[in-house]
C-alpha cells in the first residue's frame, strides 16, 4: 500500500496522512476489486501502466465536498475589493478570477454570481475553473445541484438564479456563461503556462492535503499565476502556512486572504494572520466549575465603553453581541464581554473560542488554553478546531496540529 501512496503523492501530490491511509486501502480495496485483484502489487503495476486506471483511483480520493458561497465573509471581501479598490486601478482591463480546486463548480458559480449582483466591474470579468476532477467537472458543466449544495441561513440566491427541475436546481445560463472550466493539476508546470496572471485566486483547502514539499511547489505556483497587487484567498487551517511562505496576511477579518510579499520582506517579517470568528454557535450553560475568569486580552477602544463594561447589566454579557464585535474585528470588545459572560453564567464553549481569538491577535500563547477549554465543554465546535490547528502550527506543535486538523475534518458542518 505504501508503493501505490507514493504513486499518488507524485501524480497529484497527496499526503496519506492528511485524510487517513484507511481511506486510501478502502479506495483501493474497490477498485481491486472491480478488476477482480487479489494483491495490491499487481494493482499497482496496473496502475504504473494505466492512466485510466490512475484517474479512476485519483477519482476515489479526492475529496469534492462543496457548497455555494462557503465562508461567505470571502466572497463578500471579494465583491468590496474588486469594485472599489481593484476597479479603480484598472480601469480598462478585464477582471480575471481563478478557482483552483473548483471541484463540481459551486465556488466559481458563486463568485460569478457575487459579482452580478455586485454590479459587474466594467468592462467585464473573466472565470477560470480547474479541477483534477473529471467527474466533479462534468458535473459543474451540467450546473444541477441538489440540497447538499445549499447551506446556511441566506439562500436568497437560490430564487433568483436557479430553476427548480425534477433533478434539482439549474443554474441560470447567464452565470454559466460566466465561468470556463478546465481539468488540470496545480503541480503539472504547464498547467496555465503563457496566461496573463490572476487578479483573484480562490485556492482553499487543497494545501492541507499536501506535504510540505508539496505545499512549497503549489505556492510556488500560485505567486506565478497571483498578478502583484492580487489576492490569494485560501482555507482557514492554511493561512500560517501561506503567511509563511512569500505572502503577506491581507488583514481582512473572517476572509484567509493573503497578498504578495512586497519588496525584499522575508516571510518572517509578514504580520501575522488575523484570526477570524465566525457564526455563534449555540452552547448548553454548564454549571460554574469555578474556575477564574480569563483575564482582559486588551482595552476596549474607548473608556466609555471600558465603564459600562466594568458594570455589566444581563443585555450586555449576550455571546451573539461579542460576537458581532469579533466579526466586525473589535476583538478587545468581544473579549471583554466574553469575560463578563464567565462571571455571570459560567463557562462556554462560543466565550473561551472568542478569547481564543483575541489573544491569537494580540500574540498571546493564551489562545491555545482558550481554545482546549471551548473543545472541552464542545468536542466539536468547528471554529474551535479549526484556529487550535493554526495556533499549534505557529507554535511549532506539527503533530498535535495533524490531530486536530482530522478532527476539524469531521466536524465540518454538514447540510
Amino acid at each position: 500500500m505504501r508503493l501505490i501512496e507514493a504513486l499518488l503523492r507524485r501524480h497529484i501530490g497527496l499526503n496519506a496522512a492528511s485524510i487517513g491511509s484507511a481511506l486510501i486501502e478502502r479506495a483501493v480495496r474497490g477498485r481491486m476489486q472491480a478488476h477482480g485483484l487479489k494483491n495490491s502489487d499487481t494493482y499497482h503495476d496496473l496502475l504504473a501502466t494505466s492512466r485510466q486506471e490512475l484517474e479512476q483511483l485519483i477519482e476515489a480520493v479526492v475529496v469534492t465536498e462543496t457548497w455555494f458561497f462557503r465562508d461567505q465573509e470571502s466572497f463578500d471581501r471579494f465583491t468590496q475589493i474588486a469594485l472599489h479598490e481593484w476597479r479603480p486601478r484598472h480601469p480598462a482591463a478585464p477582471l480575471r478570477v481563478l478557482s483552483m480546486p473548483c471541484a463540481s463548480g459551486e465556488e466559481p458559480y458563486s463568485l460569478a454570481m457575487a459579482l452580478l449582483e455586485a454590479g459587474p466591474p466594467a468592462p467585464g470579468f473573466t472565470i477560470d475553473a480547474v479541477d483534477i476532477s473529471a467527474l466533479a467537472l462534468a458535473r459543474a458543466e451540467r450546473a444541477v445541484y441538489g440540497k447538499n449544495s445549499f447551506r446556511g441561513r441566506e439562500l436568497g440566491f437560490r430564487d433568483r438564479h436557479f430553476l427548480p427541475t425534477m433533478e434539482g436546481y439549474a443554474l441560470s445560463p447567464l452565470v454559466r456563461r460566466c465561468v470556463t472550466f478546465e481539468q488540470g493539476n496545480i503541480l503539472d508546470a504547464s498547467l496555465l503556462a503563457g496566461r496573463p496572471p490572476y487578479d483573484f485566486i480562490f485556492c482553499r483547502n487543497l494545501l492541507i492535503y499536501f506535504d510540505r514539499a508539496m505545499q512549497t511547489l503549489a505556492l510556488a505556483k500560485l505567486h506565478r499565476l497571483l498578478a502583484d497587487d492580487g489576492l490569494l484567498f485560501v482555507g482557514p487551517a492554511e493561512l500560517a502556512l501561506v503567511v509563511e511562505s512569500g505572502f503577506h496576511h491581507a488583514g481582512l477579518p473572517m476572509a484567509f486572504a493573503c497578498r504578495k510579499a512586497a519588496g525584499n520582506t522575508t516571510p518572517a517579517e509578514t504580520p501575522p494572520p488575523r484570526p477570524s470568528p465566525a457564526t455563534l454557535t449555540e452552547t448548553p450553560r454548564q454549571p460554574h466549575t469555578g474556575d477564574p475568569a480569563p483575564p482582559r486580552i486588551a482595552e476596549p477602544s474607548s473608556r466609555e465603553q471600558v465603564q459600562d463594561l466594568r458594570d455589566p447589566t444581563p443585555a450586555m454579557v449576550d455571546l451573539e453581541i461579542a460576537c458581532q464585535h469579533a466579526n466586525a474585528g473589535r476583538l478587545a470588545e468581544a473579549a471583554a464581554i466574553c469575560d463578563a459572560y464567565l462571571t455571570l453564567e459560567g463557562p462556554a464553549a462560543q466565550a473561551y473560542y472568542l478569547l481564543g481569538l483575541a489573544s491569537d491577535a494580540s500574540h498571546d500563547p493564551a489562545a491555545i488554553t482558550y481554545y482546549r477549554k471551548a473543545l472541552y465543554l464542545e468536542p466539536n465546535h468547528y471554529e474551535a478546531l479549526t484556529h487550535l490547528t493554526l495556533a499549534l502550527e505557529k507554535s511549532g506543535d506539527v503533530g498535535a496540529a495533524r490531530i486536530f486538523k482530522r478532527r476539524a475534518e469531521r466536524a465540518q458542518p454538514k447540510p
